[in-house]
């Protein structure tokens, strides 16, 4: 969970760098919502496992579905 929440700044810094070079951009940002995807996977996990009451993996949860929807909107028309 540390690792994949930890990617999804560093590619979204990452495809700021690249921002004039559409397809780099793109890619980083897709790289990003997937970070992000995947540690709602983790939060699930973990959730599951006891670690974390539902109360805060659903708080988790909605502040990372608002990042992927944040991330998504950056696109632009593809």
């Amino acid at each position: 969970m540390r690792r994949s929440s930890r990617s999804v700044c560093a590619n979204l810094a990452e495809a700021w760098y690249k921002r004039l070079y559409e397809r780099h951009f793109v890619s980083k940002l897709s790289d990003a919502s997937s970070e992000a995807a995947e540690t709602i996977v983790w939060l699930d996990v973990a959730q599951n496992c006891g670690c974390l009451d539902s109360t805060r993996a659903d708080k988790f949860e909605s502040g990372y579905r608002e990042i992927i929807g944040g991330i998504i909107s950056m696109y632009g028309p593809i």
